[in-house]
């Protein structure tokens, strides 16, 4: 039981719970700092973080899978900025929406790139909650829009090959943190470049708890989504990362009043089923059955 795929995979809604207050603190932090700035903080106070934790525990951080690392911090790194400039180019729901369709491209590579026999029931749950993403966010696109359109689906498709990679990174035995630190690290140099280019803006000593808050909840999120890549079956994680979607939707409702009409109530159903279908009837789920 101590070794189940589906317990593993449950990591992603502690995940999702720290994806979601990171985006908390991204919207507070909107209204003072650009999106490359966001990037950059968020990466780098991620970086000192793992830095930190390593240090403390006495471990190393040298690998002998760099190109292993370097290729998964790329992608990482390229579907996070197509990701931010969809956002500006585009409704937040609908950049939200095709950056969600990671799960969906994740189940695509993991059959053509490692061809693995993917349950059926398993892509049914992924598109099943991606349905219910699309009735949450009600996401829309104009035909002057497409070009940001296909960089936040080329975000989506780009995230959707990383957690492949970090799939691939934890069945060579690669710990979450070593993982984590090499991307943060990569995200906190390119993100710097990106910042400069935008002219920041000074820190107000005022924000430092907000921004050093974005940075641990990424570094938790990140950890965690690891481990469930790296622990669990990857397409039962990849329906549980809606969860993120769910409960950004719930902080939204208690801290700015945020109304939600029926259809998105319905997506968020048929994202909990979906994340229960996934759960129940994955790999090894007796072991998590009641």
């Amino acid at each position: 039981m101590k070794n189940s795929p589906a317990l593993g995979s449950l990591w992603m809604l502690v995940a999702g719970l720290f994806f979601a207050i990171m985006g908390v603190c991204v919207k507070l932090g909107a209204a003072r700092y650009s999106s490359a700035e966001l990037v950059f903080y968020r990466s780098l106070f991620g970086f000192f973080t793992i830095l930190v934790i390593t240090l403390i525990s006495r471990r190393t951080l040298a690998t002998p899978h760099w190109k292993a690392h370097l290729s998964r911090s790329v992608s990482g790194f390229i579907a996070l900025m197509l990701f931010f400039y969809a956002i500006t180019a585009l409704p937040l729901a609908t950049a939200i929406t095709l950056n969600y369709t990671a799960p969906l491209f994740l189940a695509t590579f993991t059959a053509l790139l490692l061809r693995e026999r993917i349950q059926p029931l398993l892509v049914g749950a992924v598109v099943l909650g991606f349905v219910g993403i699309v009735l949450l966010l009600n996401p829309s696109l104009h035909r002057e829009e497409l070009l940001a359109g296909l960089c936040g689906l080329l975000s989506g498709a780009l995230a959707g090959y990383a957690y492949l990679q970090v799939t691939q990174l934890g069945r060579m035995g690669e710990p979450e943190r070593i993982t984590v630190f090499y991307f943060t690290l990569l995200c906190s140099v390119g993100s710097g470049l990106w910042m400069l280019v935008k002219d920041p803006h000074p820190i107000n000593l005022a924000d430092l708890p907000l921004l050093i808050s974005m940075g641990a909840s990424a570094t938790l999120a990140q950890l965690s989504m690891t481990r469930a890549y790296r622990k669990g079956e990857p397409l039962v994680a990849g329906s549980l990362a809606y969860s993120t979607v769910v409960l950004a939707s719930l902080f939204g409702i208690v801290l700015w009043g945020e109304v939600l009409p029926a259809e998105s109530w319905l997506g968020i159903a048929l994202i909990i089923l979906s994340g229960i279908i996934s759960v129940r009837f994955g790999p090894s789920a007796v072991a998590v059955r009641i």
